[in-house]
């Protein structure tokens, strides 16, 4: 086990607060630095042990101090789909100058290919260049479509409506709970031989949304239609609802933190095929397999079905 110290940004998120109690409940307390706008927000953190320091991907300057003394980074992508790569540059170049040796990225999959029309596939594809072009060693954790944001986020409106409607055709691709997800970082984190390794974090099953949404109704035992849309549809169907078509910062609408123009191509990456990919590297980090879509929707069907 690497026993350097780890700086983690976006600390305060649901992905870096996963990444840090996992840590701390393998005897790493002392060993986390902890990024955020908002220290506050960490406060319980601090109280274990953490090294709770305030950072700012738009203020450059406030970062070169808040990785110092670190070994390794677990940068997690922001939040500002489209306008990423400026901010992720900023925690690169404060890796580089503070003397950290690996940068540790929560990427996405797919990304290769430059036809891939998902508006996330620049901020991650550039990123991931910085990264190699830093000068650290670099480990990207491409990750799926989280089966949270499917199931947990925006499945009770669609028990509640009995609808799931949907740009992303008869495209298929291999959601991942973003538990997964974080345990396959902390095995990077922690572990040795990951070094300049791309590894695609995904479910165990590729499916289209169609075969998601019947298997929500089995599971909940209320129906669920799938109704297809084409690009504008889905554009329409967001607008109706308010949701931005550009990114706004801590902006949720009907509990959605996304804006359209994200959720869009996301949706024609996926009917286009271009998210079609499925692989072991869950197991291959953890020692366990990938846990499943209807694992998910099964341990969580009191909610679908209070919706």
């Amino acid at each position: 086990m690497s026993a350097g110290r780890i700086v983690i940004t976006g600390a305060s998120g649901n992905y870096g607060r996963g990444v840090t109690d996992r840590l701390v409940a393998k005897g790493r307390a002392a060993d986390l630095i902890l990024i955020t706008r908002k220290p506050e927000k960490l406060a319980d953190r601090a109280a274990l042990g953490c090294d709770v320091r305030y950072g700012d991907f738009d203020k450059p300057e406030t970062l070169a101090a808040a990785v110092q003394g670190a070994e390794r980074m677990l940068l997690i992508s922001g939040t500002r789909v489209g306008a990423r790569v400026v901010q992720h540059k900023a925690a690169i170049d404060a890796a580089t100058a503070g003397g950290v040796k690996h940068i540790v990225y929560t990427s996405f999959i797919g990304i290769d290919d430059p036809a891939n029309p998902a508006e996330v596939r620049h901020d991650h594809i550039e990123t991931e260049r910085l990264i190699k072009a830093s000068g650290c060693a670099w480990t990207m954790l491409r990750d799926a479509h989280y089966a949270d944001a499917m199931i947990l986020m925006a499945g009770p409106g669609v028990m509640q409506s009995g609808k799931w409607f949907s740009n992303a055709g008869e495209g298929r691709e291999a959601m991942v709970w973003r538990d997964d997800c974080i345990e396959c970082a902390v095995a990077v984190l922690t572990g040795q031989g990951d070094e300049n390794r791309t590894y695609d974090i995904t479910g165990p099953e590729l499916q289209t949304f169609e075969e998601v949404a019947a298997l929500m109704a089995d599971v909940a035992g209320r129906p669920v239609d799938f109704v297809p849309l084409d690009d504008e549809g889905q554009y329409a169907m967001f607008d109706a609802l308010g949701i931005p078509r550009r990114p706004v910062d801590d902006l949720e609408v009907a509990g959605l933190p996304w804006n359209s123009d994200d959720m869009v191509s996301f949706g024609r990456a996926i009917r286009e095929g271009f998210l079609e990919i499925c692989t072991d590297d869950v197991e291959r980090l953890t020692g366990r397999k990938a846990r499943s879509v209807r694992q998910m929707i099964e341990e969580n069907v009191g909610i679908l079905r209070g919706a």
